[in-house]
């Protein structure tokens, strides 16, 4: 049940980093950590199927 933690948590902190990019209007780097941010959510939840195995 807590599988969703680290990624849930992975872009929950990212959006808070993303928020502050655009606040600056630095929409380049914001979209760079949404991608980050989304791939590495999604690496984390792949791997935890891969042990559910």
């Amino acid at each position: 049940m807590d599988e969703y933690k680290k990624p849930y948590f992975v872009l929950f902190n990212s959006l808070t980093d993303i928020a502050e990019e655009i606040e600056k209007q630095n929409y380049g780097r914001a979209r760079q950590l949404i991608e980050e941010a989304q791939q590495q959510a999604e690496e984390m939840y792949i791997s935890m199927e891969e042990c559910d195995e």
